[in-house]
């Protein structure tokens, strides 16, 4: 692979890919690509040999210098892309920006790569030459405010640490492999067209306009913290986490205050934890954070500490599960693989390069050349065609794995029982007075469509027979229970591989699969907070606030990378393979940035409300706006990452004097001067809309943004031309668009939504009829209760042990 990317979310693609194997060649201009001098605290650092990110990222790579504007090098790079199977690539190099590589002249010449771009609104459409950072992709994205992250009496609060360039990159690394499947044995390549807004939409917000359009009401009107979320204990922070009513109860119970329980409530469990916070607080902080974990495990309610790049490395379930490794050329630690696989596979770290290191070794000796592909081409067709997988996932995190899989042409078969539907056909609000309420979940369908639905209460006999009937039909097995559920049915990889010879089996346990713990409930928050990426979103005079969002489909991106690396072990050997893709790996990697500063520099980050390391200023203002609540509670975000767009904002807002102090001209004189700054943007804001904000400054060549709410990302004109939201209809609910990948693939699919959400139990008969068995043994199951299609029955029959 040739990669022609900078920053983080290239960088990371790339480092997964050669993780898993992948010979990387990134090409640098002659000062480098721009990470080599970042460091998020402002540590000094050497130029030719990169900073302690670029050092993570950059690990197993060479590093090749081309000058644009010299001949032999532009020789040495064609050579360098006809002999490779990929690109990467995203703006901001001199190299990158030549006409000669942009993305679809790269593929136009060498017909055989797959091309992989990575930009924030994608390579076509009204706002493909827009601004934008990391930042104001999250206000555009709908995340600041829609899961009700913060407190209403301060401004909305993004989540820190460069998340959403992360979690592109981990979309571009699936995005990769997938198109790589599609033209296998083809030697056909592809444009892949990633956009790291819509990559944020789907791990930063939780299917806001299906849930809208299909209910008529937003997921969220104002924002609340977490209850209990972090919490101040007597010796520190806790996390205590409540998702469930049966949590509620188990938290009310624990905290000696059963009186709070009330099956009766019409309140949500949200609004009931609300209702008793001060109380709730109040117990926390004359506890210790070791008895409060010890108790809420007793009850099995999720808990975690709160993880920082100080402590987390210290953890005893990461210490015994070696989660950190040191760093080969530098010495730091960074966090070990983000999943586990066996056979073994994934490649021990290398060094990362100096700048050049390699230049003169592919200057003298010739890449050996890809063939062309053949004249007639390969047909178009969905990168997972004739897979199929079992799908014993619930939630978000499992679900949002396999949904990728079914979106790009899998068959998917979703698991559940009758007892235990899956969790998100419970969470929407739908009164049980409603007829079929448990089909009526948006977020249910916004995970779901494409998938076939298959109930068998596999904690009985019969079911559990069944289940390994279906077992040995399926290629892939997925699931995300806690590990004891699975040990409970005796279903582990070698049960898997007896059935099914050489199948792939990918479990996504909270925290892995062994450790302190193992068993321990995990919902994303608490991983979100044990990681560390809670600690940097919020306000310095406040406890973090939790994320709330990405630790789900973070897993499930990271889990979707590791399939697809094991189905190219499977087709290379015809082995099955072992997937351990935790939770708490994945986000320990999308918060590498916390323990490589900290154990690099001595630097722990901190939160700073909106204000960030990669731009000054960096910060929402609010607008004149009444927003469609009735509250002034509009805002826009701002974010300068250059000073030539600083300069470009003080034009903008017509040079007043306080902007034109020679002072502001360097970002460390905008850093220190950010008070200032924001004192005199806010007033300028305040007298404005949104829209006129917006629209003077991103005019002008600033990033800025709306801060959106999430149900309106259907109105952003990006998201319409790219197609991002399909109709589906519903035999239960009204249609509504749903979300659908972040990339666009030249080869297509044209459409991703083939089919809606399956009503519960909706494939039993097509299903067992294809395992053979008769009409009457079917209805035997359903009059049992091991199969169904009602929430709440349950066979009689459980498996012993």
């Amino acid at each position: 692979m040739v990669d022609l990317s900078t920053g983080i979310a290239g960088g990371y693609c790339t480092k997964l890919l050669a993780d898993g194997g992948a010979h990387i060649t990134k090409v640098e201009p002659p000062e480098g690509d721009s990470l080599r001098m970042w460091s998020a605290s402002g540590a000094e650092v050497d130029a030719e040999a990169g900073g302690a990110l670029f050092s993570f990222l950059a690990c197993s790579k060479h590093s090749v210098v081309a000058d644009p504007g010299a001949e032999a090098d532009a020789v040495m790079l064609e050579g360098l892309l006809a002999g490779a199977d990929a690109v990467v690539w995203s703006p901001g190099s001199r190299v990158a920006e030549l006409g000669s590589m942009a993305p679809a002249e790269i593929l136009r010449r060498h017909p055989h790569l797959i091309v992989t771009a990575i930009t924030p609104f994608g390579l076509e459409g009204p706002w493909r030459d827009r601004p934008a950072t990391e930042f104001t992709l999250q206000a555009w994205s709908g995340g600041m405010t829609g899961i009700g992250r913060g407190a209403q009496d301060r401004a909305p609060v993004f989540v820190g640490g460069q998340v959403g360039d992360w979690v592109a990159g981990a979309h571009a690394s699936v995005a990769t492999l997938a198109s790589r499947a599609a033209r296998l044995g083809t030697g056909v390549g592809e444009l892949v067209d990633l956009s790291m807004l819509e990559s944020q939409i789907l791990c930063l917000t939780y299917y806001p306009v299906t849930y809208f359009e299909m209910l008529g009401r937003p997921w969220r009107t104002e924002r609340k913290p977490t209850v209990p979320g972090v919490a101040t204990a007597a010796d520190g922070l806790v996390a205590v986490g409540c998702g469930t009513a049966q949590q509620w109860h188990d938290l009310c119970a624990m905290s000696g205050h059963q009186e709070w329980i009330d099956e009766d409530s019409t309140l949500t469990i949200t609004e009931q934890a609300n209702l008793h916070a001060a109380e709730l607080y109040d117990w926390l902080k004359g506890e210790k954070v070791e008895d409060i974990r010890d108790l809420a495990s007793a009850f099995r309610i999720p808990n975690a500490p709160v993880g920082n790049g100080e402590n987390v490395t210290a953890m005893d379930h990461f210490v015994e599960r070696g989660s950190f490794v040191t760093n080969p050329r530098d010495g730091f630690t960074q966090p070990a693989h983000p999943y586990r696989i066996s056979p073994a596979m994934l490649q021990p770290p290398r060094g990362a390069p100096r700048l050049g290191e390699h230049t003169e070794t592919y200057r003298s000796a010739a890449v050996p050349v890809r063939p062309a592909p053949t004249p007639a081409g390969a047909p178009d067709r969905s990168p997972f065609s004739g897979l199929r997988v079992l799908d014993m996932t619930t939630f978000w995190a499992g679900p949002s794995c396999t949904h990728a899989l079914a979106l790009l042409g899998a068959e998917l078969i979703h698991l559940e029982s009758t007892p235990r539907p899956d969790g998100t056909r419970l969470i929407a609000g739908i009164p049980a007075s409603v007829e079929q309420w448990w089909e009526r979940s948006p977020i249910f369908s916004g995970l779901n469509t494409n998938k076939k639905s298959l109930t068998l209460d596999f904690q009985t006999e019969q079911g559990r027979d069944l289940l390994l009937r279906v077992i040995a039909t399926c290629d892939v097995i997925v699931e995300n229970y806690t590990p004891r559920v699975m040990d409970h049915i005796g279903l582990d990889f070698d049960t898997v591989q007896a059935l099914r010879p050489g199948a792939i089996m990918v479990r996504m346990p909270g925290f892995g699969l062994d450790g302190p713990w193992r068993d321990n409930p995990a919902f994303a928050y608490i991983i979100e907070d044990a990681s560390g990426l809670s600690w940097l979103t919020g306000y310095p005079d406040r406890n973090p606030y939790e994320p709330y969002s990405v630790g789900d489909p973070n897993a499930g991106v990271h889990a979707l990378n590791a399939l697809l690396l094991a189905l190219e072990h499977r087709r290379r050997t015809g082995e099955g393979v072992l997937v351990e893709a935790a939770m708490v790996d994945a986000a320990l990697n999308i918060a590498a940035e916390q323990v490589i500063e900290y154990s690099s520099y001595g630097a722990l980050l901190e939160r700073d409300g909106n204000r960030g390391p990669a731009a000054a200023p960096q910060n929402l203002y609010r607008s004149i706006d009444i927003d469609e609540f009735g509250r002034a509670d509009s805002w826009v975000a701002v974010a300068v990452s250059t000073d030539a767009q600083w300069v470009l904002l003080r034009e903008a807002i017509g040079a007043p004097d306080w902007a034109m102090d020679p002072a502001l001209l360097t970002a460390g004189g905008r850093r220190a001067g950010h008070d200032l700054i924001d004192q005199h943007l806010s007033a300028w804001c305040g007298q404005r809309s949104s829209d006129e904000i917006v629209d003077r400054l991103w005019g002008a060549g600033v990033p800025a943004a709306k801060v959106m709410q999430p149900h309106r990302q259907s109105e952003i004109p990006q998201l319409a031309f790219r197609e991002f939201f399909e109709e589906v209809g519903h035999p239960v609910n009204r249609a509504a668009l749903h979300s659908t990948v972040p990339m666009r693939m030249s080869h297509g699919p044209a459409r991703y939504h083939t089919s809606p959400a399956p009503l519960l139990g909706e494939h039993n008969h097509e299903l067992l009829t294809e395992l053979g068995l008769s009409e009457g043994e079917i209805a035997a199951l359903e009059a049992d209760g091991v199969i169904g299609r009602v929430p709440g029955a349950r066979g009689a029959k459980k498996v012993s042990g």
